[in-house]
């Protein structure tokens, strides 16, 4: 037991970075614990898992903060760039080992699943699903929010949003400064002066989220948001 407390304390991290964001996927957290399962000595099994635990980390953490950024990798690059990443960093780890013939199936087979999961995803949004929570939603505790609809324009594949009623005292100022503090910024003012702001996210290929507010009353405010094509 006492030589293998590196492989516990890995897995253990892994667990707690992905665990501490309820929208995380645990699938960033099975690089890490197959490596602890197959690396052999502690010296490279160390180093190598401390690598992954750094690219867990740069992939979960930015996201469930809400920040945003061109160095904040969003959803879709953890399905391909996540899995080249760590495929790349396993294998270097396991030829060190002296095990090139697992290092090469390793990375043949996490970057076969990364390309797999991508095109899974890439089809879901051509097919018009709607966006995610994105930062919106949960809303602030000082309003109350109502039911998220969905709506999508007309057609196959057709662009869709999401859209959400809140009330409260100083609807607008608040639900402004909740989408501030998840990295939306100030953007373009639409034709009829609503407000706009949107984030950015992606080390490759960016994707932007925009959110639309627009006034109903003096203590209520609709907010749509949606995906921008690029």
């Amino acid at each position: 037991m006492r030589t293998h407390w590196w492989r516990f304390a890995l897995a253990a991290t892994g667990l707690a970075v992905t665990g501490f964001f309820a929208d995380a996927s645990w699938y960033l957290w099975l690089p890490v614990l197959l490596w602890c399962a197959l690396a052999r000595s502690v010296r490279t099994g160390l180093v190598v898992g401390l690598v992954l635990l750094a690219l867990q980390a740069w992939f979960v953490v930015p996201h469930g903060l809400g920040w945003s950024g061109p160095w904040v990798p969003n959803a879709m690059e953890g399905y391909w760039l996540y899995p080249l990443l760590t495929g790349v960093v396993c294998s270097v780890g396991l030829l060190v080992d002296g095990r090139w013939l697992v290092g090469v199936v390793w990375l043949a087979a996490v970057v076969g699943l990364g390309l797999l999961g991508t095109a899974v995803a890439v089809l879901d949004e051509h097919e018009g699903a709607a966006p995610g929570d994105e930062g919106v939603l949960p809303g602030p505790s000082g309003l109350r929010l109502g039911n998220a609809e969905m709506r999508c324009g007309s057609g196959h594949g057709a662009n869709c949003a999401r859209q959400v009623e809140a009330t409260g005292e100083h609807a607008h100022e608040v639900m402004r400064a909740h989408l501030t503090s998840h990295g939306y910024t100030s953007a373009k003012p639409l034709s009829n002066n609503d407000e706009r702001v949107c984030r950015s996210t992606g080390l490759v290929f960016g994707r932007e989220v925009c959110a639309e507010l627009k006034d109903i009353s003096a203590t209520a405010v609709k907010v749509t948001w949606y995906v921008n094509r690029r």
